[in-house]
């Protein structure tokens, strides 16, 4: 962030009432932590590569999965079947 930018903001804090004030902090407050989060994982992640526990480190898959439908079945339910089964 540039210096003219945090000025900007810090001259706009003197124009908050002190409930938006409060709220301000909150999202800071959050923001913060979620940072600090990131950082603690991303330092885990480099321990463990550098320990050699694990070679790489593979990134989520983006892709969603698509919702799944249920099944119409005719007769006993499966969940039934098996305990019967089991008996």
């Amino acid at each position: 962030m540039t210096q003219a930018i945090l000025n900007q903001i810090l001259d706009q804090l003197e124009a908050l009432a002190p409930e938006e004030l409060q709220q301000l902090n909150q999202v800071i407050q959050k923001h913060l932590a979620a940072k600090e989060a990131a950082v603690q994982q991303t330092k885990f992640y480099q321990v463990l590569l550098t320990s050699g526990l694990v070679k790489q480190l593979k990134q989520p898959s983006q892709n969603r999965q698509t919702e799944r439908r249920l099944i119409q079945i005719q007769g006993t339910p499966v969940s039934e079947t098996i305990i019967e089964e089991r008996r």
